[in-house]
C-alpha cells in the first residue's frame, strides 16, 4: 500500500507541474476515502484499515517531505506539519482500536481543509 501511496504521488508530480495542487488532490481523494467508509458504515467498515491506511502513509510522506532539512519551508511550518502528522497517526490508531465512524471526521475535516489551504481557497 505505501508503494502505492508513494507511485500516485510520483506520477502525479510529474503530470502536475504544481506540488501545492498534487498535495490537494491526495489529501481530498483521502477524505474522500474516509468520508466513504464513514457515509457507509455498515457497508464500507470492511474498507476502514484501506482508508486509514492511504491516510497514514500519504501524511508520512508529505511529513517527510515538509520536515526535509533541504525543504525552503520556515521552521515553524515544518513544526505544524510534522506535528499534524503526529496527531494523524496517533488519532488513526485511536479510530483502529475502537473503530466509531463519527472518531472519523476529524481526519476528514483536516485533510479538506489543509486541501482547501493549498489551492487557496481556505477561509
Amino acid at each position: 500500500m505505501y508503494n502505492q501511496v508513494a507511485q500516485a504521488y510520483q506520477r502525479t508530480q510529474q503530470t502536475t507541474a504544481n506540488p501545492r495542487e498534487l498535495e490537494a488532490s491526495l489529501l481530498i481523494k483521502a477524505a474522500a476515502r474516509l468520508q466513504a467508509v464513514r457515509d457507509n458504515w455498515d457497508q464500507g467498515r470492511a474498507d476502514l484499515d484501506d482508508a486509514i491506511t492511504f491516510n497514514r502513509k500519504l501524511w508520512t510522506i508529505l511529513a517527510t517531505s515538509a520536515t526535509r532539512a533541504d525543504n525552503p519551508l520556515p521552521p515553524e511550518v515544518k513544526t505544524n506539519v510534522a506535528n499534524m502528522a503526529v496527531f494523524i497517526f496517533s488519532h488513526s490508531m485511536r479510530v483502529l482500536s475502537d473503530p466509531q465512524p463519527d472518531k472519523l471526521t476529524s481526519l476528514i475535516f483536516i485533510n479538506a481543509n489543509i486541501a482547501a489551504g493549498l489551492r487557496g481557497s481556505a477561509g
